[in-house]
């Protein structure tokens, strides 16, 4: 396991900028506003060919509500793996109360600590971190990490404080591995299923719209192989979605969405298959990745709302072919063993690959069934897995209907489910 570096501090000190700065790039979330950060997110960092995490959390929240409770546990539990704590202090505010509670949570954990003084732009600002030394936590360490000013330095610090070696391919992503984004509006139980999956809370669940601010991926071993699963930020109408904060969400939630091999679309089932939900699907298919449809919350339904729910699932996402519908309840547990080998079955299928042979004989078959008017079909070739590709060689164009009754057919013929299939086609 790479040597984990949590950050660490009071809400608005900087630290998922801390984080963007030691990644070399804007991958967390960063807006100034308390509490952006809720997750914790680890992001891996190579510095003088050692790697480790950087863990961004929402730090130490002081009790206020329900929420912000749940983000105090999440880095809570980020130091239980923690190699070294990095606690960010702002040196233009000064130190506050929140500061000096901060450092003594810090302290009972009895971890390496180093003490990170942010926001100093220039020489002329070093002497205000010199107030700081009263934490106990050593002599603080002068960082910008809006402008970069120290960031070499810090690296350098911390690679010497892991005292590590790890070789730069310690831990290279699994070529086998399976990556599955949890995608759907806001309020539908994604990070609760998500905590479900995984077997601990490692995204912080409550019930107000839009808690998830950043995708959050763990991975697990399975008896199907290792699945990487990504949790996102909920999507919403473009109207209903509020400028700076919530677009970056949305902007990391439709890249983990590009990234992933298969979308798992949850849907209230007590609200069933929306207009929301349809684009989402949409999205889905342009990303080219199968999708698993989950109706959570299934326990809060009778008979006729059930019915219902599924009757809008077919009737919203029907272009999603056959892709599986799993009727679940997060909060229970109950159907959620369901997902894991429908999505091993998806999976086979994005990458099920065709013989020469076998797809030839289809093509005859179905141009016997029900010929082209405008032109044949001389023979195909599969091209590509992930997803399934094939190349037609044709006579003549062949129009967008018989486009689907080929695809159609090849689906069924070679049992591919849901997973998308594209057509290419050759004039000669």
């Amino acid at each position: 396991m790479k040597p984990q570096v949590v950050i660490v501090g009071r809400p608005n000190v900087g630290k998922s900028s801390l984080v963007n700065r030691l990644a070399g790039r804007r991958i967390a979330v960063v807006e100034e506003l308390r509490g952006v950060t809720r997750d914790r997110k680890a992001v891996e960092v190579e510095w003088n060919g050692v790697i480790f995490d950087v863990v961004d959390t929402g730090g130490w929240l002081q009790s206020g509500s329900a929420l912000e409770d749940k983000v105090s546990s999440q880095a809570e539990r980020a130091l239980d793996d923690a190699s070294l704590v990095l606690l960010v202090v702002d040196s233009q505010v000064g130190l506050t109360d929140e500061d000096q509670q901060a450092a003594r949570w810090v302290l009972r954990r009895q971890l390496p600590v180093m003490l990170i003084a942010n926001k100093v732009d220039s020489t002329s600002q070093e002497s205000n971190v010199w107030d700081f030394i009263s934490l106990g936590l050593g002599e603080p360490f002068a960082i910008s990490a809006l402008h970069g000013r120290g960031a070499g330095d810090l690296l350098d610090r911390i690679v010497e404080a892991l005292d590590s070696t790890v070789p730069l391919d310690a831990d290279e992503a699994d070529p086998d591995e399976l990556r599955v984004a949890l995608v759907g509006r806001p309020n539908v139980g994604k990070s609760t299923l998500f905590n479900r999956l995984i077997g601990e809370e490692r995204s912080v669940v409550h019930d107000m719209p839009g808690t998830t601010r950043d995708a959050i991926d763990t991975v697990i071993q399975t008896p199907t192989g290792r699945i990487r699963f990504i949790d996102t930020a909920g999507m919403r109408k473009r109207a209903r979605t509020e400028e700076g904060l919530e677009t970056y969400a949305v902007l990391r939630s439709l890249d983990a969405l590009d990234r992933a091999d298969i979308a798992v679309l949850v849907i209230d089932a007590t609200e069933g298959a929306s207009g929301q939900d349809q684009r989402l699907a949409e999205r889905i298919s342009a990303a080219g990745c199968p999708a698993v449809v989950v109706l959570n919350k299934w326990e809060l339904l009778d008979t006729e709302s059930r019915a219902a729910a599924l009757a809008s699932v077919g009737d919203r996402l029907a272009f999603l072919g056959d892709a599986p519908v799993l009727k679940t309840s997060a909060l229970t547990g109950k159907g959620v063993h369901k997902l894991i080998p429908a999505l091993a079955v998806s999976a086979d299928d994005y990458q099920k690959r065709v013989s020469t042979g076998s797809l030839n004989r289809a093509i005859r078959d179905l141009q016997l069934k029900q010929p082209s008017p405008t032109g044949r079909i001389r023979y195909a070739v599969q091209g590509a897995v992930e997803p399934p590709t094939f190349t037609l060689f044709c006579s003549g164009r062949l129009s967008a209907t018989y486009l689907r009754y080929v695809e159609r057919s090849l689906r069924e013929r070679f049992d591919l489910g849901s997973t998308p299939i594209k057509i290419r086609v050759r004039v000669d």
